[in-house]
């Protein structure tokens, strides 16, 4: 669902979520007497409890992500200098506190392990901007990568999203005053390859590009309309090799191609993962609570001298790159999750 207009987001919905906010801390040990009075009805240790645990968490944090971001609007000068170089990293450090906040919140509340292996944009190419291609699927996916980039790897995303992710007032503000892009493919197809390609003009060294080539998270489904979507299209090659993958989209290229185009100095870094790719609707999340999962997060690291040149070479790469994600994943499914931890491996 396409969001409200700016104006409509900005002076009705983030006013409403400081007001609930507000609200749901007044009322919170009640909630919590109810949820736990719940949990022993309900399978699953402690389900409720979790869930309002986390609801009100998130709820509270957007709230003071909200008031922390309105700060530094009227400390910019009422945002005469928000997108001035120490505006902006004043965003990406608060960005950074905020992620690793939640993400903590996350761990200890849904009991979550997350290992990562691989070569990292801190070692792989240090010095240079990356474009982070990376599958899409089950919740936080995004989330996860970008806690993983600012906070662990030190880059400043640039990030390309979906516009219905600004119906989350937070997510709404801190992400427009920063370069990102949220689009909309369906009321915008023919401009967006030079929207997320003009998003990657003038990387520098500490950038990372993020895009999700699937445009979309995994199911089932969408696999299956992907596929017709290529053969409609005369594209049966490309349909043959998108059947033989069984874990993830067939990858729509144009997006990442303007991007290598117009950052050729840029190296490429593949994102696998799994661990809750499983978790398709809002019934999968509930039933899985406390989830109990390791989640495993793979890099693979291309250096630009090694991109192919051409699109059709560019587009085969990216396909038989999308394969070997499609066998790691199906090497690799999702363990019993220890204390939650935080190890970096190389391999």
């Amino acid at each position: 669902m396409p969001p409200p207009p700016r104006w409509l987001r900005r002076i009705v919905l983030a006013p409403l979520v400081i007001l609930f906010a507000t609200v749901l801390l007044a009322t919170l040990p009640a909630w919590l007497l109810l949820a736990s009075a719940a949990s022993p009805l309900v399978p699953g240790r402690l389900r409720p409890l979790r869930v309002i645990w986390l609801g009100t968490v998130y709820v509270v944090w957007d709230a003071v992500a909200l008031v922390t971001m309105f700060a530094l609007w009227v400390g910019s000068g009422f945002g005469w200098k928000v997108r001035s170089p120490g505006f902006q990293r004043a965003h990406y450090v608060l960005t950074g506190w905020f992620l690793r906040f939640l993400f903590a919140q996350a761990q200890w509340t849904l009991k979550l392990r997350l290992d990562i292996a691989g070569s990292d944009p801190d070692t792989a190419q240090p010095g240079r901007p990356e474009l982070v291609v990376c599958r899409h699927a089950g919740p936080g996916d995004s989330f996860v990568l970008v806690h993983a980039l600012v906070n662990w790897f030190d880059r400043e995303p640039r990030i390309v999203l979906k516009d219905s992710l600004q119906w989350d007032p937070a997510v709404d503000v801190m992400l427009n005053r920063l370069p990102n892009r949220f689009i909309a493919p369906q009321r915008d197809p023919d401009g967006l390859e030079k929207l997320v390609g003009n998003l990657a003009v003038g990387l520098d060294e500490n950038d990372a590009f993020v895009i999700f080539p699937e445009g979309g998270n995994f199911t089932p489904r969408r696999r299956i309309r992907a596929i017709e979507l290529l053969r409609s299209k005369g594209l049966h090659r490309m349909a043959a090799k998108a059947e033989k993958m069984r874990n993830v989209l067939a990858p729509r290229p144009g997006g990442l191609l303007a991007a290598m185009d117009a950052a050729p100095d840029a190296g490429v870094i593949f994102v696998a993962h799994t661990g809750l790719d499983r978790l398709l609707t809002v019934g999968d999340v509930w039933r899985e609570l406390p989830m109990d999962k390791q989640i495993t997060m793979r890099f693979w690291s291309v250096p630009p001298e090694e991109v192919p040149h051409g699109r059709e070479q560019r587009i085969e790469w990216l396909y038989d790159w999308w394969a070997k994600i499609d066998a790691w994943i199906e090497e690799n499914r999702p363990v019993v999750a220890a204390p939650p931890e935080h190890h970096l491996t190389t391999t």
